[in-house]
C-alpha cells in the first residue's frame, strides 16, 4: 500500500494514530511521524506491520483455508501492546496525549469555548488562593501527573490544584492532586465521564469536577466525602470543597467568556 492509501484507509476505519499504534506494534512515535510526513523512508517491516492493520481483510469460504501468510500476521489485530513511561517520553514534544494504564489516548486540539472555560476557573481559583494567602497551587493543562505512581499512567488534567507540594518535582504531580477539574469536549465525553472519572477516584483525589459548557452543567464529586455528588448549572456559585468553603467559582462569569455556538 502506498502512504496516501493507508491515509485513506486508517480514515475509513476512523483510527487514530494510538490505535493503529496499538493495534500494530509499531510505537505510536513512528505512527505519528510517518502519517504526519516527517518520515519519507520508513522501514519495511514498519510499513508490513501497519499495512496488516490497514488492509482489508479477505473472506474466505468456511471450508477453505486462508493462506499461511495470513495466518501469521493475524496477531497483529489481536495484540495490545502495555505502553510505559519510556514510550511516553520518546513522542515528539509537540504531540498531547495521555497514557493510562499502558494505552495511549489522543488529545484533540481543544475549541476556543474549551480553552476560555479553562481560563476563567483557573483565575478565579488562583485569585481566591491569593486572597486567603493559601500555599496551593493551581495549574492549567498541559502538566503531567504520573497518577498512580506506576510506569504505566500519565495525565494531564484541564486543571489541578495540590495541596502537598513535595508530589511537584521537576514540573511533574507525583501521586493524586487534591482537587482535578475537567472540561468536556465531543471527543473526551465518555474518557472524562468514565475512564478518568474511576482513575481520579481510584487514585486518591479529593475533588473531580466535570464542567460540560454544550449544556451548561458541572458535575462535582467529592470522593473523601462519603463519595458525595452534586450537580450544578451556570448559574450558580460552585463551592470548592478541598478549600474548606474559603472559595467559590461563580459560573456565570465563565459562561461570558465563551463564544456564542454560532461562532
Amino acid at each position: 500500500m502506498t502512504l496516501d492509501e493507508m491515509k485513506a484507509r486508517k480514515k475509513e476505519l476512523g483510527y487514530s494514530n494510538a490505535k493503529l499504534s496499538e493495534l500494530s506494534g509499531v510505537p505510536l512515535g513512528t505512527v505519528i511521524k510517518i502519517f504526519g510526513g516527517s518520515t519519507h523512508s520508513p522501514r519495511r517491516t514498519t510499513i508490513t506491520a501497519l499495512e496488516a492493520v490497514l488492509k482489508p481483510k479477505t473472506v474466505y469460504p468456511t471450508d477453505q483455508a486462508a493462506p499461511s501468510l495470513l495466518r501469521e500476521s493475524s496477531p497483529a489485530f489481536h495484540t495490545v501492546p502495555k505502553y510505559t513511561l519510556t514510550d511516553y517520553y520518546r513522542l515528539p514534544d509537540d504531540v498531547r496525549t495521555e497514557l493510562i494504564d499502558g494505552v495511549f489516548y489522543d488529545m484533540a486540539a481543544p475549541s476556543w469555548n474549551h480553552q476560555a472555560v479553562i481560563g476563567e476557573i483557573l483565575a478565579q481559583i488562583r485569585d481566591c488562593l491569593r486572597k486567603h494567602k493559601c500555599a496551593y497551587r493551581a495549574v492549567a493543562a498541559p502538566c503531567d501527573v504520573q497518577l498512580d505512581m506506576d510506569p504505566y499512567t500519565m495525565l494531564q488534567p484541564d486543571i489541578l490544584v495540590i495541596c502537598d507540594l513535595q508530589k511537584i518535582r521537576s514540573g511533574i504531580c507525583y501521586g493524586a492532586p487534591d482537587l482535578t477539574i475537567e472540561v468536556l469536549s465531543p471527543t473526551s465525553r465518555s474518557h472524562d465521564m468514565i475512564l478518568k472519572l474511576n482513575k481520579y477516584k481510584a487514585a486518591g483525589v479529593r475533588e473531580y469536577w466535570i464542567v460540560d459548557p454544550e449544556n451548561k452543567k458541572v458535575l462535582v464529586y467529592r470522593f473523601e466525602d462519603k463519595n458525595l455528588f452534586m450537580t450544578y448549572d451556570f448559574t450558580d456559585k460552585v463551592p470548592v470543597g478541598i478549600s474548606d468553603g474559603l472559595c467559590t467559582i461563580n459560573f456565570n462569569e465563565v459562561e461570558q467568556m465563551m463564544l456564542p455556538q454560532n461562532f
